[in-house]
């Protein structure tokens, strides 16, 4: 599919939100990459340059209110029109939830949530009149389950699987996509910022973070809905949507103590 229009992604200085900006580029579309890490958003934004596509560095904290009020501003300027939205920012935390600082709990559910939220309503209200556009909204395996250890982490990725699959609903007939893209382990700095132990974790159980953009750029091609990119992942959701609660529960229980 030829790519026009502008991009605008969050979280895009490493990981599965760079890779976004790179892959993004390459299928043609102008770039605005938003991070709060400015020297990485300025080496990024360098970089992409190689595609000839023009790229906006926006420096900004998606877990303040000035931050999000800046970037929801940029989706609505219809002077630049975003015809593609990925919101990839958030992130995790591990451990016993009482052990764990209250105020990052918040920020993590702030990051995560909330700005998704604002910003996918900002981006919403522009394409719609339009009739066109998309949003890519990226959760996890570990919304499909309870995730003990990283409690917060999987409700706040629990509620961006269910408010995305909804509003794909909603916006049949629009001509604006939905899509929810859910990674298991990726290869990014995610683990290390959460405090997460995976060092044992067998290489089969993780993806690139190319791998997984490539899927959900297909994905979002098709008119899907979800993403769950390989089929290990893909497995771990059907398994969790069909048993019990509680094996499910006490299943991912193992799999995060052996990872943390």
């Amino acid at each position: 599919m030829e790519a026009t229009g502008r991009a605008l992604v969050t979280g895009a200085s490493s990981g599965i939100g760079r890779a976004f900006a790179e892959a993004l580029a390459a299928r043609g579309h102008d770039l605005v990459v938003v991070a709060r890490r400015t020297e990485r958003l300025r080496e990024l934004a360098d970089a992409l340059q190689a595609h000839g596509r023009a790229t906006d560095a926006m420096a900004a904290d998606l877990s303040t209110d000035d931050g999000v009020a800046a970037v929801a501003a940029r989706l609505t300027d219809p002077s630049t029109p975003i015809e593609l939205l990925v919101n990839n920012a958030g992130f995790g935390t591990s451990g016993r939830f009482w052990d764990l600082d209250a105020e990052r709990e918040a920020e993590e559910i702030r990051l995560n949530v909330q700005a998704l939220v604002v910003l996918t309503h900002a981006a919403l209200t522009a394409m719609v009149p339009r009739g066109r556009g998309g949003v890519i909204n990226v959760s996890s395996v570990a919304g499909y389950q309870p995730t003990p250890w990283g409690a917060t982490y999987g409700a706040t990725k629990a509620f961006v699987s269910s408010f995305t699959n909804a509003l794909h609903e909603e916006l049949r007939g629009t001509g604006v996509r939905m899509l929810t893209l859910a990674p298991g382990f990726t290869h990014t700095e995610f683990h290390t910022v959460s405090g997460d132990d995976v060092s044992q974790l067998p290489g089969v159980l993780w993806q690139s973070p190319r791998e997984v953009v490539d899927a959900a750029l297909r994905a979002y091609d098709r008119g899907r809905a979800v993403c769950t990119p390989g089929p290990l992942n893909t497995a771990a959701a059907v398994f969790s949507g069909s048993m019990p609660a509680g094996l499910t529960r006490r299943v991912a229980a193992l799999a995060q103590r052996r990872s943390s």
